[in-house]
């Protein structure tokens, strides 16, 4: 559980680490604060309209993403 709102900083920080290790095909910031994203070439893009639909959004991603790589075991 957030103990804080997000913010436009944390949800940049969180589209540019996914989109540099390859997990976004496109992510793209305009004013206000909304992004428009886009998970592969072929899907279609989504646009972001606050902060925390942009963290709801990446929360879904990255559970997505774990899912399809499970851990290791130790």
């Amino acid at each position: 559980m957030r103990t804080h709102p997000a913010t436009t900083a944390e949800v940049e920080s969180w589209l540019t680490v996914l989109h540099q290790q390859g997990h976004l095909h496109c992510a793209r910031s305009h004013p206000g604060p909304t992004w428009t994203v886009q998970r592969r070439a072929d899907s279609r893009p989504w646009t972001l309209h606050h902060p925390v639909l942009a963290m709801d959004w990446i929360e879904d991603l990255v559970r997505e993403i774990r899912q399809e790589k499970p851990e290791k075991p130790r």
